[in-house]
């Protein structure tokens, strides 16, 4: 496997955040942090017949390096270097070192990292196709990697896997949820596997991955399957809002399994929809007039400006106008929730308690509704 031969398609953020892309890259970091501090053990091992005078060990931990980041195709992923010190060198010429090769010293962007964090994260632990994944990373020589390292490493992921699959969620409760399909394409397949990708965000504004499995997109199916198995494990509560595009199945099997959660669809996506309907030389424009409509202060403002943007194209570009405004509800339930969410749904912890207590918010703003005063 190489750089050519993966294919991550995610979302691009644009000027929106992207909770599918936080919580891959802290997946990403814990696997990677797993890796990196085995590799460290093993070399330990290796070294274990080196004693000092007295009989300790020359060869040992010695802390962790500055974190730092690695870019990688979902962004910055922050990992620390562990630190081996030689105890009983006879000057640098014979000091005994640690080289890491999934992360060298002065690395800032590892091999294959762009398609092999999420893989690992979404692909590897599901199948157990480790071995792959991490040869990406190393290369297949790499001398601290064992076939024997790789298969603890499996082993502890695919166990950890498990553990997750089968977690108690009865004391979980998510007020909003995001759905998404993640293509993952190894070898250049002809039928790329799709994950099915479900995030929360809990009361206390924390986003956490929910339930993912293998499945078709498009599929109400699929869809049915993953909710009907997080309610099971113990999710009765539905959320007040989830946020997916508009191709997804998710939404038929959302209002059978969870039907009073409320539907918003994705700016992202119907962004990119709308615009695949014009030429590139319009594009720009109407862009700017898509962010008038989501960035308005207002559903009111919002609505007129969904009208504006109808009456400007509809001539000449009745299908773009036709694909913003059959979703002109579901676009805009945002509007009566808090306004600090509104970017992208993105969670805080000023405004969820209050949610969860039953206040009403329009136009971002909380309702208050004023008790009458008796006579006195």
């Amino acid at each position: 496997m190489n750089e050519t031969t993966n294919v991550l398609r995610l979302r691009q953020p644009d000027e929106f955040d992207d909770p599918l892309t936080d919580v891959l890259r802290s997946g990403a970091r814990k696997l990677l942090a797993q890796a990196i501090e085995i590799e460290a053990e093993t070399f330990l091992a290796e070294m274990r017949d080196l004693k000092l005078g007295d009989g300790r060990d020359r060869i040992v931990r010695h802390g962790h390096g500055p974190e730092r980041s690695i870019q990688t195709g979902i962004g910055p992923v922050p990992v620390s270097r562990v630190k081996i010190r030689d105890r009983g060198a006879d000057g640098e010429a014979d000091r005994v070192r640690f080289a890491s090769s999934i992360l060298p010293k002065w690395a800032r962007r590892t091999r294959s990292l762009d398609a092999l964090l999420p893989v690992l994260y979404l692909r590897g632990v599901s199948t157990g196709d480790f071995q792959e994944a991490l040869s990406a990373l190393v290369g297949k020589d790499a001398p601290n990697l064992s076939p024997s390292v790789i298969t603890r490493l499996t082993a502890e992921w695919n166990a950890d896997y498990e553990r997750w699959q089968k977690r108690d969620l009865s004391a979980r409760r998510y007020v909003y949820v995001w759905a998404d399909g993640v293509y993952l394409q190894a070898r250049m397949e002809d039928q790329a596997e799709c994950m099915l990708v479900l995030i929360g965000a809990t009361p206390e504004g924390r986003k956490e991955l929910v339930g993912f499995q293998t499945g078709v997109r498009e599929s109400a199916q699929s869809w049915r399957e993953l909710l009907v198995d997080v309610k099971r494990r113990g999710l009765k509560i539905a959320p007040d809002i989830a946020v997916g595009d508009g191709a997804l199945g998710f939404w038929k099997a959302l209002d059978e399994v969870f039907p009073g959660t409320r539907h918003q669809r994705c700016w992202v996506h119907k962004t990119a929809n709308v615009l695949n309907k014009v030429p590139l030389s319009v594009q720009a424009n109407m862009k700017t007039d898509l962010r008038e409509i989501y960035g308005a202060p207002t559903r009111s403002a919002a609505e007129m400006a969904i009208d504006v943007f109808a009456e400007k194209y509809g001539a000449k570009y009745n299908k773009a106008v036709d694909c913003l405004t059959k979703d002109r509800e579901t676009l805009l339930a945002f509007y009566d929730f808090p306004a600090e969410h509104w970017d992208h749904l993105r969670t805080g912890q000023n405004q969820l308690p209050k949610l969860l207590a039953g206040a009403k918010f329009q136009d971002g703003i909380e309702v208050i509704e004023m008790k009458p005063q008796s006579a006195a």
